[in-house]
């Protein structure tokens, strides 16, 4: 079976796309990227609000849409639900990735299960190895990647573009329709389409991931100051969109992976 011919973009190229397509609206340009990548790009979701707004629009695009999302063992429980309830409204068979188990394990055994309470190097080694790493199998093989980043969420956001070159994986595109998109114009989208979304919103959380490092957040407040609250003058990031190279991490890392291939796979 012959391969898939590679889609590969440049800096000069990447840039008048994005520059092209800075005041289109998202279905325009999930139809661009469908139409440019084919079979080679994938929606990574965590099914927040913005991911699944992207679904409910890309499923209409693209029928075939290919969506996938990490699970990382930590999740809460309705995490799980909205995954199965989307699968079901939509007909998309949503690929689950975990982490390597044995990188989990030797982390937690050196460690502790609840690492990245003790300082931000150990959150920053729990997200490395639960998301950063599967995100990377996942992307390997594909020339873009979808997602539902928008610049209001964090100041590290600010200045994406929706369509940008992505060094820290490889040099594929990273699309993120919904970049100029407010919060407002998310939840609009939402009740006007009728999309199933997390129940954790309604309890005051406004920012999901991890169970054990989400919490709600009073209103008024930065959306997500609810994630990892306990650290001070840290990324609210867990590397998955930007490197997050501390020199508090690397090392232990390397350790932890090193008897297992040093590549995370499963």
């Amino acid at each position: 079976m012959l391969e898939t011919e590679r889609i590969l973009l440049d800096d000069l190229e990447v840039g008048e796309l994005a520059t092209f397509y800075d005041d289109a609206d998202p279905e325009e340009v999930l139809e661009w990227t469908f139409d440019r990548f084919g079979n080679r790009v994938a929606m990574v979701s965590s099914f927040q609000a913005e991911g699944v707004v992207l679904i409910d629009m890309a499923a209409k695009v693209n029928p075939d849409v290919r969506v996938i999302t990490i699970d990382t063992g930590r999740l809460p429980q309705e995490s799980y639900q909205l995954i199965d309830t989307m699968r079901a409204r939509y007909g998309i068979p949503i690929e689950v990735l975990l982490p390597n188990a044995h990188a989990v394990e030797k982390m937690v055994v050196q460690h502790g299960v609840n690492l990245f309470y003790h300082d931000v190097p150990s959150r920053l080694l729990c997200c490395h190895v639960r998301k950063v790493i599967p995100l990377q199998r996942a992307l390997r093989g594909l020339d873009g990647w979808i997602t539902g980043l928008r610049r209001e969420q964090w100041a590290t956001r600010a200045n994406i573009r929706k369509i940008e070159l992505d060094h820290d994986h490889g040099g594929i595109v990273k699309i993120n329709p919904l970049a100029d998109w407010t919060n407002d114009e998310v939840w609009d989208y939402i009740r006007t389409h009728d999309v199933p979304y997390h129940p954790l919103y309604d309890q005051g959380y406004t920012s999901i991931s991890c169970a054990p490092c989400t919490r709600p957040v009073p209103s008024g407040r930065d959306p997500r100051s609810g994630r990892w609250w306990w650290e001070e003058n840290a990324p609210k990031e867990c590397g998955m969109h930007c490197s997050l190279e501390t020199g508090g991490f690397e090392h232990e890392l390397e350790a932890i992976l090193g008897k297992h291939g040093g590549n995370g796979r499963a």
